[in-house]
């Protein structure tokens, strides 16, 4: 039996005890990361957001298999964001989709959640796709099943309740989502536990016909963001993409029960997780700002660009390196003056190289 098959649905049991260290140990990142925003200057404030729904846009894109362009996300953002002088052309709709909708998540977290909240979530999403009802409910009498293997040998994970019954579902979920109350009292135990519970009924009534992943976990960005009164500053997606079999595998169980004991302490684990990746990205834009500061009169308008461009990366920085090929493909350079550069930034501490020979590659010498 799935979950929404059981007499008690949704009537979801799980013990809180367990929880507890985990909404603790929430409430002290959380107040830690926003001490440190507060700290930050309005650039690094509008850089630390770029970067975190930068992360978020595309990690919850990439826990589907749909991969999309960091630097169309990007260019997506800013321009609704007005941090383009000139509004930046976005050739890929799935981009400016996604990065709208975390947007506008963040714009009304704390409105109440209703239908045509959801659609235009959707609607955004699915700007672009093909054969997609965007904006609607799913219809149809086919079952909406979650399934992998190859064809023959196909196994069915979990199938949701009929089309036919997701109106009605779906304004359940909402009546619970809007009035809901937990026997743990705080808004950080609040903020924790309806994320937590807010994703799985989502997931479990998968309402639409695609997208129900992204859209469920904007509704977890959001109930935490409501719930604590301020729109969060984590990347639940960047979390769950470093191991989504994990994900996948939570999920599944706590869909195949009413008692999600394991369920929320593996989300609530999730969102700490999460803000203590937040607040090493909030550290690492200080430490870029410090950076770039420190060495930008050094630099010729090359070398600048592509450092910009490494930094623009993140604390991951580019995979494999700077290398010369791509140091010549950003800066549109000759071989022996990508050379020169990379040597010239390596001499002052810029960067530091790796390998030898033709293996040599660089990384930024931030500590």
């Amino acid at each position: 039996m799935y979950n929404w098959q059981f007499p008690e649905w949704p009537d979801f049991a799980y013990e809180v005890h367990e929880i507890q260290p985990l909404i603790l140990a929430f409430a002290q990142e959380t107040g830690e990361i926003s001490g440190a925003i507060q700290g930050l200057s309005d650039d690094l404030k509008k850089e630390t957001l770029l970067q975190l729904m930068l992360s978020e846009a595309v990690k919850t894109s990439e826990i589907e298999g749909e991969y999309i362009s960091r630097e169309d996300v990007m260019s997506s953002i800013r321009n609704n964001l007005g941090l383009n002088e000139k509004p930046v052309y976005v050739k890929d709709k799935r981009a400016e989709g996604v990065a709208q909708l975390m947007l506008e998540v963040r714009r009304s977290f704390d409105q109440p959640l209703d239908v045509e909240m959801l659609h235009t979530w959707h609607g955004m999403l699915m700007a672009g796709a093909q054969n997609i009802n965007s904006g609607e409910w799913r219809k149809g009498s086919a079952p909406m099943q979650i399934v992998s293997g190859a064809y023959g040998r196909v196994v069915v994970h979990y199938e949701a309740p009929p089309s036919s019954e997701v109106p009605k579902q779906m304004q359940q979920f909402l009546q619970w989502y809007n009035n809901c109350t937990f026997s743990l009292k705080g808004e950080v135990a609040e903020a924790v536990l309806k994320s937590a519970v807010a994703h799985l009924y989502f997931e479990s009534i998968h309402p639409f016909e695609d997208g129900n992943g992204r859209i469920g976990r904007a509704i977890a960005e959001k109930a935490l963001s409501q719930s604590l009164g301020r729109p969060v500053m984590l990347s639940l997606s960047k979390t769950i993409e470093r191991d989504k079999m994990a994900y996948y595998a939570a999920l599944k169980e706590a869909q195949r029960s009413i008692e999600i004991t394991n369920w929320v302490n593996y989300f609530a684990g999730v969102i700490l997780a999460a803000q203590r990746d937040a607040k090493a990205t909030v550290q690492f834009t200080v430490k870029k700002a410090r950076f770039f500061d420190q060495y930008k009169h050094q630099l010729n308008e090359r070398q600048l660009k592509v450092v910009n461009r490494m930094l623009e990366k993140g604390a991951e920085g580019f995979e494999g390196g700077m290398t010369a090929r791509k140091y010549i493909s950003i800066s549109k350079t000759s071989k022996a003056t990508a050379t020169r550069d990379l040597q010239e930034l390596q001499v002052i501490g810029v960067l530091l190289q790796e390998g030898a020979g033709r293996s040599i590659r660089y990384q930024l010498n931030i500590p």
